[in-house]
């Protein structure tokens, strides 16, 4: 019923079909299959509040799982691409703010150091209109497509900076994983639902936050346990459990060793801070 689904929260890298074709518990990995017979995807999750099937599935796309298979085969693992940047929606008081027409596009919020974007000469601000000509309007394609591109292969990039528009093209890095396979160094919660980014100067001065202390949070998934508690894009979490924060890894560090059954956290909203507490266990 619909294509590029993302923030279920099944995974960092999210692109899936939406069907209402019946998928019940233990139907993960089985095929779907169009009127023509023709697999179209692999079944994977399904929106469930009961446990049983409501009328909504989630299916990864063949060509995706086709390639995982050959990466599989090849190297006994999945590299994933990567090039270094955080991103954000081109909202229209961000296009506003920094004078820009359109609100095509995606904004890149910070350029990691010594990373494939910057040596390709990327910069925190740049608008990122198009991937290898094709139009991006959407963070999770993005993400997916850079995801999806092998490692030292090169992509080229349409940038708007300072109302110009330039070609830059870039070779995409591998990204680093741990022996689970999940990216080293992700800033996703994934336990409370939530993705977060450090602070920088810039992003302070965009969101009302100079001065502040504190943790970004970058996005929110519906449903998620931050999303119920009232986090959403743009809080700051200025404590964990007591402790004040300025890194997304002093965040995942204090919960990690918490042995409470909820965490405390400071959050601030525009200019009110509140206290909230969320059961994690």
């Amino acid at each position: 019923s619909a294509k590029g689904r993302s923030g279920i929260g099944l995974n960092d890298y999210e692109n899936f079909i939406q069907t209402d074709a019946a998928i019940n518990p233990g139907n993960s990995g089985g095929p779907l299959v169009n009127l023509d017979g023709e697999v179209v995807g692999m079944n994977t999750a399904i929106y469930s509040r009961s446990g049983g099937y409501m009328g909504i599935g989630f299916a990864i796309p063949i060509n995706m799982a086709k390639d995982i298979r050959q990466q599989l085969i090849k190297h006994g693992g999945v590299t994933r691409g990567r090039l270094g940047i955080y991103i954000q929606d081109l909202t229209k008081d961000l296009a506003d703010s920094f004078a820009i027409d359109q609100r095509e596009g995606i904004l890149i919020a910070q350029v990691m150091e010594d990373s494939p974007a910057e040596k390709a000469g990327l910069q925190q601000g740049d608008v990122i209109l198009k991937l290898n000509g094709e139009k991006i309007t959407k963070i999770a394609t993005f993400r997916n497509k850079i995801a999806m591109t092998r490692p030292e292969s090169q992509v080229e990039l349409l940038v708007l900076r300072n109302g110009n528009k330039k070609k830059i093209k870039a070779t995409i890095g591998a990204m680093d994983t741990d022996e689970n396979g999940h990216p080293v160094g992700s800033n996703k919660l994934s336990e409370l639902g939530m993705s977060l980014q450090k602070l920088t100067s810039d992003l302070a001065e965009q969101l009302g936050y100079t001065g502040s202390r504190g943790v970004l949070v970058v996005e929110v998934e519906p449903g998620s346990i931050a999303a119920r508690a009232g986090i959403r894009r743009g809080s700051l979490i200025e404590e964990v459990n007591r402790e004040e924060v300025e890194t997304p890894e002093q965040v995942k560090a204090l919960i990690k060793k918490s042995d409470r059954k909820t965490v405390l956290l400071l959050v601030r909203q525009g200019d009110a801070s509140r206290y909230l507490a969320l059961r994690i266990k």
